[in-house]
């Protein structure tokens, strides 16, 4: 009789995904290298976004990231399931060509119920480019707000409201034809929006890939930043269809080690294959992650560093809307919340089930300064 299969835990599994996302073992040098190893991060909330990256960047602070964004070095787009994310620069425009034109299929009922056509979309381009190059021979700026273009549109006869204006934008940025530049002056919304700057201006050189050669690319650099992972997982992160992620499989998968997990196939890079070896780190690390962090939602089976009864705790109502997690040697162990007391802000832990330990416990208040400095820096 063969011998029983022995697994990895669920806990080691989930460690191995920390160390592929630099999250344990040393990190990245810089924020453009922790951008492009991750490939995409969801970056929907950018208060979020920004901790993500510097819990992989070690010593960085939120205005390194605005920085890297301000110079291009990193750009935020919506480049796959209509959210933003942050990417290199050099990746942006292929990934639209893999992923623009099923997104565009599925907004196309609300475009015909906001009577938005080709030509209304070929329009507002025009508008827009024409909108950034007075605005920068004007008032020396890079790029235009969101109300700069609206009240251009309008001007123009595009009716903005309704979210037909979001659907414009959103289609303009599809096309990549506009993509968001710099930051926006700090003004009204505290400095969280970008500047919308034409995609060629900003990003004048980028990669041509195929669509077979991109989804290959895709799907190796996901494998290889998330992993141990599933081309199941792979194909929800990045909505290419499942039949066209098993073909990428066969051309990246000498790349790859395959390690079977409770009769599934999970790959990952050798790299982190070798800790299985050598010790896989984190056993005692404990991490105040942000909400949307690629390490719990960069998957479509979460189970296996989340317990199914507790991921109401993290996603209330299933409501897409994901609360900042504490992650204890590969685990989702609870939530945390940041707290505000006149002018004294800080940090508060939500175990999912009693109280952190002591050890525990000074490693999250540490993670909570930490993350408090970062956000002040």
């Amino acid at each position: 009789m063969p011998a029983a299969q022995s697994y990895p835990s669920p806990r080691i599994m989930g460690r191995l995904r920390l160390a592929s996302q630099g999250l344990v073992g040393g990190g990245f040098p810089t924020v453009p290298d922790a951008v492009r190893w991750m490939t995409a991060m969801q970056a929907q909330d950018l208060g979020h976004a920004l901790w993500a990256v510097g819990q992989r960047v070690p010593g960085s602070h939120a205005s390194d990231i605005r920085a890297a964004l301000d110079a291009g070095t990193v750009v935020r787009s919506w480049p796959m399931r209509g959210t933003l994310h942050l990417l290199a620069p050099e990746d942006l425009r292929w990934i639209l060509g893999i992923t623009s034109h099923r997104l565009m299929n599925m907004v196309a009922g609300r475009h015909r119920e906001l009577a938005i056509t080709q030509d209304d979309i070929s329009h507002c381009r025009d508008i827009a480019w024409k909108t950034a190059e007075i605005l920068k021979a004007t008032e020396g700026a890079h790029g235009a707000t969101r109300e700069q273009l609206f009240q251009a549109f309008e001007e123009a006869g595009q009716i903005t409201k309704a979210q037909r204006g979001i659907h414009l934008l959103g289609s303009l940025c599809q096309r990549a034809w506009l993509v968001q530049g710099p930051m926006a002056a700090p003004t009204g919304k505290a400095g969280v929006q970008q500047l919308f700057v034409p995609f060629e201006e900003w990003i004048p050189e980028s990669r041509e890939l195929d669509r077979e050669e991109g989804i290959a690319e895709l799907l190796f650099r996901y494998l290889r930043s998330h992993g141990p992972a599933t081309v199941k997982d792979f194909s929800w992160w990045s909505q290419i269809p499942l039949t066209e992620a098993r073909t990428a499989l066969k051309s990246v998968q000498d790349r790859l080690i395959e390690m079977p997990y409770a009769g599934t196939s999970y790959w990952l890079s050798p790299e982190a294959a070798a800790l299985l070896d050598d010790g896989v780190p984190g056993s005692r690390s404990v991490l105040a992650l942000p909400g949307f962090d690629e390490f719990l939602l960069g998957y479509q089976d979460r189970s296996l560093v989340l317990a199914l009864e507790y991921a109401g705790q993290v996603v209330p109502g299933k409501n897409g809307v994901f609360k900042r997690i504490i992650v204890s040697g590969g685990e989702v162990v609870g939530t945390w919340a940041r707290t505000v007391s006149g002018k004294s802000i800080g940090v508060a832990p939500e175990p999912f089930a009693g109280q952190l330990g002591p050890a525990s416990g000074r490693s999250f208040q540490a993670q909570g300064r930490a993350y408090l400095e970062f956000m002040a820096g």
